[in-house]
């Protein structure tokens, strides 16, 4: 039996799933995926919204018996794909493979941290309840995995109070290592045939070797990269350097803290500790007025921000001088002494790095600030990440193709060779959906743009009866419209930044007719079925912004070349990104809905067509009285009035 027979009308996952349906397009995956396993080849494909290659991958992965590691985007996807997806498969297959769960180890209770945070008077008031909260479930938990706590939310700042990061565990020094919850996900995730981790986990790994799965990746015969669309960006980020204020503002915390229980008779290591926090706080305050990303240069054009991360580098070198002379007092001094040894030499590198295969950046807020160092191009480390593990890589996502080709990911990854395919969403897009394109009488440049794109928003929502995301490309925009309309519409209105992400989409999908108002955040990975969500509408074309430090080096390196940075990476860049958002409009058989595409370059520049190639084949309207009468209901047939009559 091949694996696209398993998934046939007739197949064992149809025998065992009920209201399983059988797609020609999943089984093809599958057969794809299995033919990859077999001759330990590259398969690069994109799957279109309703393929179903969940499924596609994990057949063919556990028939072939192989030791498998599945990467996806999100925690979220992680539990999914863990909790759901995989028992369904297994059952339907009768496999009994071993299968894990590993998360990254900010994921996983500590209890060493747990036990200190107790009586902790950094923690807030408010804070306590949840520290309570989690106590409590500490006693009960067996995983340790923070996902099982509800109660408190992913966004509470007492989490980073009771979980550990590379930097403050303590390691083979922890006191309560025997019952450490993140070394048995490790130990398991060792043993199983199959283990489910997401790209961030991953990533960390072959860039750091500390995510903890070092012993499974030499050995993995199959690789399954799930929405493979961000691993570009997550692998220059891996492959780069980073350093966060809040590192360092925690490096100072548990020094003071380790300081009064390991070396009280030290108080100018205290000091130094104390001194450091001042300098990461006043660092952060100096950046606060240029927020988002920002480019190297502006260092030089304000140099109070240098003289900030001087003070900062300053501090940072006294406080290693004074652990020096404590590190042997005990594990926590010890453990703080490496730290703050490795931040410092991270913050050297960051000031001082001059490799023009990398550009240097800041990202700021009025409470954060983060350097970054990204290479320019992650091709040949990536290429040479897949020769050290040689095994099948599966790269798969509902979003790789631009205008129907897979050049511009196989080209981004430096993957040399490898199988390709594009299988298009088995949804019926001419019945289901329109594409609005309004005359709008401005270019998203002009003046008036953001008023008229707001009023025919307005105008297509009184058609849609609400249940409607409007997509932005800047939080500008977003505000302008939103403040617009608010008083305007008669329907709910929930706007990005009001409240948590997963409250915004609990509270759309609950009131049914709410619009909600959104950027990044909401383009992809949000997953909203029926009439709640019947309009995506979009500002205008997603173009990264021409300041975008890393995208800016990148293009000047493109055309330094002799080569077209819009042709090659700005352009393709949009087309995914606008893919996802749409993809936001159709998530199952039975959904109906109008996609409108404000940005009138669509039908003016020659790349519009790229941009329409690229998306669903859906009908193309200009006129909103098509829309209007696409969201009519439809007029009752004769025979459905007799019925209800006779009833």
């Amino acid at each position: 039996m091949t694996a696209g027979a398993a998934l046939a009308a007739g197949g064992v996952v149809a025998a065992v799933i009920e209201g399983f349906q059988a797609r020609a397009v999943q089984q093809e995956m599958a057969d794809a995926v299995a033919l990859a396993i077999a001759t330990h080849g590259n398969l690069i494909c994109e799957a279109g919204t309703g393929t179903g290659k969940t499924f596609a991958y994990l057949v063919p992965a556990l028939m072939a018996g192989v030791r498998t590691i599945v990467s996806t985007a999100t925690r979220t996807l992680q539990d999914q794909l863990f909790q759901v997806d995989l028992p369904r498969v297994q059952a339907a297959l009768k496999s009994a493979a071993s299968v894990a769960l590993l998360k990254g180890r900010a994921n996983y209770l500590c209890l060493y941290r747990l036990e200190r945070a107790a009586g902790e008077p950094l923690i807030a008031a408010h804070e306590q309840a949840d520290l309570a909260r989690i106590t409590a479930w500490s006693r009960r938990t067996v995983a340790g995995d923070i996902a099982e706590m509800a109660e408190v939310p992913e966004e509470s700042a007492i989490w980073p109070w009771v979980t550990s990061t590379v930097d403050n565990c303590l390691g083979q020094r922890c006191p309560r290592l025997d019952e450490c919850h993140l070394k048995e996900a490790r130990r398991a995730a060792a043993a199983a045939d199959l283990v489910v981790v997401n790209h961030h986990l991953l990533f960390a790994d072959m860039a750091l070797r500390d995510a903890g799965f070092g012993e499974i990746l030499p050995t993995a015969q199959c690789i399954v990269i799930d929405e493979a669309h961000q691993i570009p960006e997550l692998a220059a980020n891996a492959f780069g350097q980073t350093l966060s204020a809040r590192q360092l503002r925690e490096l100072a915390r548990d020094t003071e803290r380790a300081a009064k229980s390991e070396a009280p008779d030290m108080p100018d290591l205290r000091a130094a500790a104390r001194l450091f926090e001042h300098s990461v706080a006043a660092a952060v305050e100096a950046f606060a007025p240029w927020a988002g990303r920002q480019p190297e240069s502006l260092l030089a054009q304000h140099p109070g921000l240098g003289a900030s991360l001087l003070t900062l580098d300053q501090t940072l070198r006294a406080l290693v001088a004074q652990l020096a002379l404590a590190e042997e007092r005990g594990v926590e001094l010890e453990t703080s002494a490496r730290r703050a040894r490795e931040l410092a030499a991270r913050l050297n590198e960051c000031l001082t790095q001059t490799d023009p295969e990398s550009v240097r950046w800041f990202e700021a807020s009025a409470r954060a600030l983060v350097l970054h160092a990204t290479p320019l191009s992650i091709a040949e480390r990536f290429q040479s990440q897949l020769s050290h593990y040689p095994a099948a890589w599966i790269f798969c996502s509902g979003t790789l193709a631009v205008g129907g080709a897979l050049g511009h990911f196989r080209r981004e990854l430096g993957i040399l060779e490898a199988v390709e395919a594009v299988w298009p969403s088995p949804f019926d897009y001419s019945r289901q959906t329109l594409l609005y394109l309004p005359r709008i009488a401005s270019d998203p440049g002009g003046e008036r743009y953001l008023a008229l794109i707001a009023d025919c928003a307005e105008e297509v929502l009184s058609c849609s009866r609400g249940r409607a995301f409007f997509l932005f490309t800047s939080y500008r925009a977003l505000e302008f419209c939103a403040a617009r309309l608010r008083a305007r519409l008669p329907w709910p209105v929930l706007v990005q930044g009001e409240a948590p992400r997963a409250r915004l989409l609990a509270e759309f999908r609950e009131l049914g007719n709410a619009v909600l108002f959104g950027t990044a955040t909401f383009w992809e990975g949000v997953d909203v079925r029926g009439e709640a969500l019947s309009c995506v509408i979009i500002d205008k074309l997603p173009f990264a912004p021409p300041d975008d430090p890393v995208a800016r080096a990148r293009a000047e390196r493109l055309s330094a070349d002799g080569r077209s940075a819009f042709q090659e990476l700005q352009l393709p860049a949009a087309v995914l990104t606008l893919k996802q958002g749409a993809g936001r409009l159709i998530r199952d058989a039975h959904d109906r809905g109008v996609l409108v595409l404000c940005d009138p370059r669509v039908r003016t520049r020659g790349y519009g067509k790229i941009f329409l190639k690229s998306l669903p084949p859906m009908p193309v309207v200009d006129d909103l009285a098509a829309v209007r009468a696409f969201f009519q209901p439809p007029e009752p047939t004769a025979d459905a009035v007799k019925a209800h009559s006779i009833g």
